[in-house]
């Protein structure tokens, strides 16, 4: 079983490297735009830390959804920050953020076939520039545009057309179970198995009873930790990383969550899951 847990690394957590570097974590993330443009100096901390522990990236700019054509440039530059770093996993969003200028958010792709197929040309192109699979992250969204199939059947279609791999967002299908209400255990319970690569885990904003918003910008709640369970009881245990991006609390109330996926994880494996 893969009984790995990772931190995602913010520039705010450059101050704590020494604490990181002994602290229980298999692997950090990064999103490569914050580190790939900068100089030697800058991405110091970053190639000490990474000397250290495993690291993945969860880019913020690819644009998977966008009508404007691929950034090849920028694909390469990705390229060349993977392989300067050693990093075997590039994940993105299922998600557009540009469209005849950059928008500073994740916007929802329309769930139809012919966004299916535009997508995951798109995807297969970028795989063959970076030359690794890529994995693609469920999303969380708030409004529904044009939409011809579920979330749970476009995702399906993107991951089978495009032959990419997937990074589970818990709290995300958390998130949308409520927004959009549908049964988030079987949003788990039919993805494709041998697509995991590795699973994120975070806090959301309760904006009310029928509006959860995600931040990660507080504690996990017992209801996605209870999902992350049911998670690995379909699934088998897989990576999974704790994502704090703001209201960042000292490390140690980070390794009480950290702790709690390894926890989770290893009653999985000494039951036999």
């Amino acid at each position: 079983m893969r009984s790995k847990v990772g931190l995602g690394y913010r520039r705010e957590m450059v101050t704590l490297n020494e604490q990181l570097m002994s602290a229980d974590i298999d692997f950090i993330e990064v999103a490569p735009e914050n580190w790939m443009r900068m100089s030697k100096a800058y991405q110091a901390p970053l190639k000490e830390l990474a000397s250290h522990k495993e690291l993945s990236t969860h880019g913020l700019s690819l644009s998977l959804g966008s009508p404007d054509p691929l950034d090849i440039g920028f694909v390469k530059e990705v390229k060349k920050f993977l392989d300067d770093f050693n990093v075997t996993h590039y994940t993105e969003h299922l998600s557009y953020c540009s469209a005849k200028g950059h928008m500073y958010d994740l916007m929802p792709i329309p769930f139809s076939e012919d966004a299916v197929m535009y997508v995951a040309e798109r995807i297969r192109q970028v795989q063959d520039i970076l030359e690794r699979p890529i994995a693609i992250e469920n999303v969380s969204y708030y409004l529904q545009t044009g939409s011809e199939m579920t979330e749970l059947e476009f995702t399906q279609s993107v991951i089978a057309e495009s032959g990419c791999h997937l990074l589970l967002d818990v709290n995300n299908v958390y998130v949308n179970s409520i927004n959009h209400n549908y049964d988030a255990q079987s949003f788990i319970k039919s993805m494709p198995t041998k697509s995991i690569v590795y699973g994120h885990i975070a806090g959301h904003y309760d904006e009310a009873d029928d509006l959860k918003v995600d931040t990660h910008g507080s504690p996990v709640i017992d209801q996605v930790w209870s999902l992350l369970e049911y998670a690995y009881k379909c699934h088998g245990v897989f990576p999974t990383l704790l994502e704090r991006d703001f209201n960042i609390p000292p490390l140690r109330e980070l390794e009480l969550e950290l702790a709690q996926i390894t926890n989770i994880q290893r009653r999985f494996n000494n039951n036999g899951n």
